[in-house]
């Protein structure tokens, strides 16, 4: 049978058409973008949309919001990380293009469900199930793009370099949604007329449509699949009988041991600073930095909160009944000054967040470059050492002063951060062979990761930011700077113990 089987023809790079290049070039360009793009929308929408689907509907920088914050940040990332796991496996049981199909299809359509949330659950829900999809899906590509381009060299650029758009999706989901909250601040009815739930408010859709755009990849990426291949190592070992079996118990072999504990440390470093710092730059510190607390005193926006719900208080006192408060919020949420306030934290999440990609876009493509001269190690640590002092710089001091230099510091922490994430996508594919190719790379990436690292979301605004002082965007800039600094000294001493790195081909990695 084997024989036979190894008969049948096998597509290999060599024979792959230059147009054939190119559509492979392309799907992961803009799948790496569009993984960015669904992952980062919650950032700049998450403030406006728990504002609104939590009891009450408190303000974007009340305790509430802040504490769901962190909480949807971590539940949507450990589920991700948790059927990432599984996707993992299965990408090296059912093939690389194939989990890509899957599950670029379940990240498109789960925003478009949550546009529709009337509830928290429900927005929980879908955001979860588009986690789940862009965590199967960044490995299942990363692994078909090192086995379709086999050369070290070659595919070092191919995954460098697509890698690199990735940071491309968070400036188009900043840029997307700056557009809508213009859009509709110009005209209330520039957009069209959707049959949003009952009970939703028309002077906050921005974030409903935002997430409708989460539909574009699947109507994209889906429609050119079919005409790439899948990986041709893994379909010659499948068709012949010689793949090994994928087991997630041989990363914990001797061979193996070392190199899965190490990058899914790494792995969780990584994530830590990004879930823990400069997700909620946009979604909780921006509400806080000067010149929006300034602009809040300027409009008289204190005065307006402060008498409403003392009026609320009263009214409640006398009938014990919760719906005077409820009510209350609606009037301050529908004030002039609150309409502005609205707006100006609009934009200021908006701005924050460009200069982040901007960063990360930075940082992806100099490691693109860097790959080609510095050896692994070394490599990591040119983006690691900086860290250790930025990310404290930025959060404890930076934060307080002048926002274009608060917002260049954070364009660094990006680069330093995403360049990591890249760096890693890289190397995994070398550090694991080929039966357990998409099983260790899932592993390090989402138990790590996913499940591991995104705790620092939750362990920020429900935990250590705590034990600061000042309003909560404060407290939780003071927690990111601890956060940020602790794990990239971790990452630094890690480093030394990151294990070498052969691929299937004999190539040396570091």
């Amino acid at each position: 049978m084997a024989s036979s089987l190894s008969s049948v023809p096998h597509s290999s790079p060599a024979s792959m058409s230059s147009f054939t290049r190119f559509l492979v070039l392309f799907v992961a360009a803009v799948g790496f973008l569009f993984d960015t793009y669904e992952l980062l929308m919650f950032p700049v929408i998450g403030g406006d949309a728990l504002s609104e689907l939590l009891p009450g509907r408190p303000p974007v920088d009340s305790d509430a919001v802040r504490l769901w914050s962190g909480r949807m940040l971590w539940i949507a990332a450990l589920c991700g990380g948790v059927f990432g796991l599984l996707g993992g496996w299965l990408i090296d049981r059912l093939g690389r293009r194939t989990v890509m199909v899957f599950s670029i299809f379940l990240y498109s359509l789960s925003p478009v469900a949550a546009a529709f949330s009337t509830e928290l659950w429900q927005i929980i829900l879908f955001r979860c199930t588009t986690f789940i999809g862009v965590c199967v899906e960044l490995v299942a590509a990363v692994t078909w793009l090192a086995e379709l381009f086999e050369n070290k060299r070659t595919r070092e650029k191919v995954i460098g370099w697509t890698l690199a758009c990735a940071s491309l999706g968070g400036i188009l989901v900043t840029e997307v949604y700056s557009e809508i909250v213009a859009a509709l601040k110009a005209n209330p009815d520039a957009l069209p007329a959707l049959p949003f739930p009952t009970g939703y408010d028309p002077k906050n859709t921005a974030w409903r449509y935002t997430l409708l755009t989460g539909l574009v990849p699947g109507a994209i990426i889906l429609f050119i699949l079919p005409f790439v291949p899948e990986s041709p190592v893994w379909k010659r070992k499948k068709l012949d009988g010689t793949l090994k079996r994928a087991g997630f118990g041989e990363l914990f072999s001797p061979a193996l041991l070392r190199t899965t504990i190490v990058t899914t440390l790494l792995s969780a470093c990584g994530y830590a600073a990004a879930f823990g710092a400069l997700q909620l730059t946009p979604l909780q510190i921006a509400p806080g930095l000067p010149d929006v607390v300034a602009l809040k005193k300027e409009k008289g926006f204190f005065e307006v909160e402060q008498k409403a719900l003392k009026a609320a208080a009263d009214l409640k006192a006398g009938t014990g009944s919760d719906d005077a408060v409820k009510a209350a919020r609606i009037a301050v949420n529908k004030h002039p000054a609150a309409v502005e306030m609205r707006d100006a934290v609009k934009a200021k999440r908006g701005n924050i967040q460009r200069w982040q990609e901007l960063g990360g876009l930075t940082g992806r493509i100099l490691l693109a470059i860097l790959l080609m001269v510095l050896p692994s190690r070394m490599l990591l640590r040119v983006f690691v050492i900086p860290g250790i002092a930025l990310f404290p710089l930025t959060y404890f001091e930076l934060v307080n002063g002048e926002y274009a230099i608060f917002a260049t510091a954070v364009f660094f922490c990006g680069l330093v951060t995403v360049a990591q994430f890249s760096y890693l996508s890289e190397l995994l594919p070398k550090l694991f062979p080929i039966h357990l190719r998409g099983t260790g790379g899932s592993f390090a990436t989402n138990v790590g990761g996913r499940m591991l690292g995104t705790m620092a979301a939750t362990f920020n605004t429900e935990l250590l930011s705590q034990y600061f002082t000042g309003s909560n965007p404060m407290k939780v800039a003071a927690a990111a700077a601890v956060i940020g600094g602790t794990v990239y000294l971790v990452a630094f001493v890690l480093s030394f113990l990151l294990p070498d790195a052969k691929d299937e081909w004999g190539e040396r990695g570091t």
